[in-house]
């Protein structure tokens, strides 16, 4: 690991959530792996931060005039279709 340093980071949790980590065995592990798979899922468009500034508002409502949120019948899975005429369904 070279001459990186450990640092320690806290949060507050509800009870809910307390209660659910408390049957965790290695709660640091799971959180740490839990953290990693969020951030490497990040809205490309808000970069993880949940919220769109003005501009990227507008961009948004524009895409949003070309494309529409479907599921897929095979997979279930929510995407973005392009209301061109052409479908880009996955093969």
């Amino acid at each position: 690991m070279g001459n990186t340093k450990e640092r320690i980071f806290t949060f507050k949790a509800d009870a809910d959530l307390a209660n659910r980590l408390d049957g965790i065995a290695n709660k640091s592990e799971f959180i740490r792996r839990a953290l990693l798979a969020a951030l490497a899922q990040d809205c490309p468009l808000c970069q993880g931060t949940g919220v769109l500034n003005i501009k990227q508002r507008r961009h948004w409502e524009h895409f949003l005039t070309m494309h529409t949120l479907e599921r897929c019948h095979e997979c279930n899975a929510v995407h973005f279709v392009c209301n061109d005429g052409h479908r880009n369904d996955l093969q």
